[in-house]
Parts: C-alpha cells; structure tokens; sequence
C-alpha cells in the first residue's frame, strides 16, 4: 500500500493537490494522510497575545485545524467512495518543513503531494518558498503540481540527469512504478558537449537500466545552453506529462535552487514536477 502525505493550508491549489493525488493512485491501495502544520499561526500571535492565553491559543487553533481538515477530507472522498483508498488528518503544532519531515520518518511516507501557485497568483513564481523548503529538506520524494495543470496520465515523462548521482533503489522504485502503470516513456535527458560517458556515468547509467524495468526508457543528450531552455523545450518536444529531477549536493537541481533559476522553471512549468532524494532514509 502506498502512502501519500498532502500538506494543506486549505487554500485551492492544495485541495488541487489531494485531487491530484487520488487520481494518480486511482487503482492501487493508498493511505492519503492530509497535514497542516498550525505552528507559525500560533508563533506569529505571539506578539499580540499575553503569555498565558497562548495555550488557549493553541488548543483553539488545533480545534480550528481538525474541522477544516474533516471538511476537506469530507469534500473529495466521493460517492461511492473508493474502497481502495484511506484519508488520515494530521493536526500539528510546528512548521511546514519539520511536521512534515517529522511525519515522513514516523510513517515511512512514499511520497509528499503538494500544490503549487499559478501564474496568475500574487507571486511571480509558481514555487513559493514553503515549496521551494519542502523541496530541499524533506527526506522523501515530492511532487508539486501546478494550479492550473487538469489531472492526465503521464505518458512521457521527463529525467534530466548527468548519470553522476548514485542513485537510491526507493527513489527510482517509485518513478518505475509510475511508468509502469501508465506504460510511460522515461526520457533521460543528459545536458552536454561530450560524446563518451565515464565510467562512473556508464556504471550510474546501468543502474538506472537495471532498476528501471518496468519503465519504456529513451536515452538522449541535448546540448549545453541555458539548462532551463532546453529542459522546457524538451518538455514541449515530448508531450511530457512529469518532469522528474533528483536533489543533491552539489547537483544541477542545488545550482538552480540556490541562483533562483528555479524562479524561471517554476513560472514557465505546466506539469507535475517530482524531486527525489538522494539520501538514505
């Protein structure tokens, strides 16, 4: 059985998101455990409020987030309901990044769903910081789906990779169980000038072949520009239905996190976007 943590702050795009979700895993057994972390509510009526009304605050505050988590559970099972599927409401006093981060190691999640801002929101980014955050520190894979984006299978989907992470047997587990659902093709897309892979590359590369069975996989190699360009492009070129990158030290995913390239993906990406871990877990 799977299971899928969806963050929530009851906002459009995140009920989006749980919608999303139950599709995706329509024919298979699924835990759908939905959170919102309530902590900075409390924290940023700190200043406001006297000392000894905080627990009051608190509890009041808790009581608030499990209705609006019943009622959003409530609003997508559905009638008939799918006997498939499990919805689990999580309440918890803390930030984002730690309740979810906390919550992944104490129910072995498989995968964080989360939604994302559209154009037309008040960022000029589709990825707000609280995403950008789960992006990078929560130990589980994540998949951010856009506001906009109508729900359809992903029949091409798109890895860039430079064949130079060792990449983790879970993480890839994941993405090859998706496209052997769909019978999706996996593009590999390696951004580069030069003709031979090294052997670590050609070792990396193997694994990959090894691991991912179940998926139809397309290797290929674009050259070098702006990295962006050439990932939108591909995504255009292929029809892609998910674009799939691996966070790391030092990796391609980092440089864009941390130069605000992102910014530019983000705005201009209109499918899911998966991000795997590459530590262990």
């Amino acid at each position: 059985m799977k299971t899928i943590l969806v963050p929530t702050d009851f906002s459009k795009n995140a009920l989006h998101a749980l919608q999303y979700a139950q599709e995706l895993f329509k024919c298979e057994r699924a835990c759908f455990f939905v959170i919102h972390a309530y902590g900075e509510e409390v924290y940023g009526a700190y200043k406001t409020v006297a000392k000894e009304k905080i627990d009051e605050l608190k509890e009041e505050r808790k009581a608030q987030t499990q209705k609006k988590l019943d009622q959003m559970v409530n609003s997508v099972i559905g009638e008939p309901s799918n006997p498939l599927h499990n919805f689990e409401t999580v309440a918890s006093f803390d930030s984002l990044v730690d309740a979810v981060n906390d919550f992944v190691d104490e129910m072995n999640i498989d995968l964080v769903i989360m939604g994302t801002k559209g154009e037309t929101s008040d960022h000029n980014t589709t990825f707000g910081s609280y995403t950008i955050e789960v992006f990078k520190y929560v130990k589980c894979p994540v998949l951010a789906i856009p506001e906009d984006f109508e729900y359809r299978q992903p029949n091409a989907i798109l890895f860039p990779t430079d064949y130079l992470l060792p990449y983790k047997r879970r993480e890839l587990k994941l993405l090859g169980d998706l496209a052997g659902k769909f019978k999706s093709k996996v593009h590999c897309l390696y951004i580069t000038d030069f003709d031979e892979l090294s052997p670590r590359q050609a070792d990396n590369r193997l694994f990959l072949e090894g691991t991912l069975t179940r998926a139809y996989l397309h290797f290929e190699t674009a050259p070098v520009k702006n990295k962006v360009e050439v990932i939108l492009e591909e995504i255009k070129k292929r029809e892609a239905g998910m674009l799939v990158m691996i966070n790391s030290r030092h990796s391609f995913f980092e440089d864009m996190l941390y130069r605000s390239t992102v910014d530019l993906l983000g705005l201009k990406i209109k499918i899911p976007f998966m991000v795997m871990q590459n530590i262990k877990r």
